[in-house]
């Protein structure tokens, strides 16, 4: 069948405006071309390579890794408590109602400090007895003396002179007991049955239990006051008893705390507990701890971790989203220069909560992936290094 002269000319037209098109974008300059950037580049296995633009690059986060002190053990958790040989709780002890506040929390005191005033019948009563027993004594002293002058003179019997005499000395003693008292309630004796309450040491005042108006007495189950040296701070961890062996008073200890993950604060091993604890099978150790800029508050949870002796092998910190496992072995990406990394097998020595220590497969001062190591090795593809 013979096509028409027209349609043959109407498909030859179409063709050649076809192959006019492709002509055109096949030879149209090469900066008018759409650019499709290159995501990545894996020249050698365990090497992946990103492009200055690349996307992937805003998800990742390095962070340099330093060498520092190994430590022996597994980190423990502890918490902070006061330094009890710079702490007084401070208890009332007489009772009474307080009719007089001189002290709040935050407060810096001098020892022997009024803190606060009490009124109470119980110091009047100790009061009364004392000036009872001055008198009773001055009494008892001057009776003595005149059965002495009898008793020289041969006037008073010898029963009687030595009857003044053991009354004197009764008298004397129920005076010093009296005094005895007033002295142990650090009262001034002034008659009016007003008691100061005082601190025994410089400090600041860390807590306070009493409002103006309040009854107290001295079995209440709250000190009244808390004062102590908050520069000064114990660490107490409960340690596994497997690591029982490697610690020592006077060692280095690392603390951290979840209110300053980025800073570590150092500390001294100050006691090992003689005994483990029956139900825990722990052994509690104390570390003392120099709070000069009162970052630490008492009763902060703390991680620590009990540090190798000096001239001991070191290691290098890192954070635990660095590391990744395959198979047996652990591995970290290192950056070898700006989009370039290195997935890197690494030996690690002690595994903690946050942090982890390696041995082998770091140097000080490299940058290390902290966010994203998953992403690279999903993407990196061959063996590590």
């Amino acid at each position: 069948m013979t096509l028409p002269s027209t349609t043959i000319k109407i498909v030859a037209a179409l063709a050649a405006i076809g192959a006019a098109a492709a002509a055109f974008h096949y030879f149209k300059p090469a900066q008018e071309r759409k650019a499709v950037p290159e995501a990545k580049e894996v020249s050698q296995p365990g090497v992946i390579r990103f492009a200055p633009n690349s996307p992937q690059l805003s998800s990742l986060k390095l962070v340099a890794v330093s060498e520092e002190r190994l430590p022996v053990a597994d980190p423990v958790n502890a918490r902070i408590a006061y330094d009890e040989n710079a702490t007084t709780r401070i208890a009332s002890p007489v009772g009474g109602r307080i009719i007089g506040l001189r002290a709040e929390v935050g407060d810096r005191v001098q020892r022997d400090a009024v803190l606060a005033e009490i009124d109470s019948p119980e110091l009047a009563t100790a009061e009364a007895d004392w000036r009872k027993a001055q008198a009773d004594e001055l009494r008892k002293k001057l009776a003595f003396e005149r059965a002495r002058t009898l008793f020289d003179g041969d006037v008073l019997p010898r029963k009687d002179y030595e009857s003044a005499a053991a009354d004197h000395q009764q008298a004397k003693a129920e005076t010093t007991r009296a005094m005895l008292r007033m002295k142990n309630l650090h009262a001034s004796g002034r008659g009016d049955g007003r008691f100061v309450l005082k601190t025994p040491i410089a400090g600041i005042v860390a807590d306070k239990q009493i409002n103006p108006g309040m009854e107290v007495r001295p079995d209440l189950a709250n000190p009244l006051f808390v004062i102590t040296d908050i520069r000064r701070l114990w660490v107490v961890a409960d340690v596994p008893e497997r690591s029982a062996a490697q610690i020592h008073p006077g060692q280095a200890v690392s603390i951290e705390t979840d209110a300053y993950p980025e800073q570590k604060f150092a500390a001294r091993v100050d006691l090992v507990g003689l005994a483990l604890d029956p139900v825990t099978r722990r052994l509690q150790v104390r570390c003392s701890i120099e709070n000069a800029e009162r970052k630490l508050k008492p009763e902060m949870f703390a991680r620590v971790a009990f540090l190798a002796d000096e001239g001991s092998k070191k290691g290098i910190s890192l954070p635990n989203t660095s590391l990744f496992i395959e198979g047996m072995y652990s591995y970290v990406f290192v950056e070898k220069q700006p989009g370039t990394f290195e997935k890197r097998r690494v030996n690690v020595r002690v595994r903690g909560h946050d942090r982890s220590f390696v041995d082998a497969g770091l140097s000080s001062g490299e940058r290390v992936v902290s966010e994203g190591a998953f992403l690279l090795n999903a993407e990196v593809g061959g063996d590590a290094q």
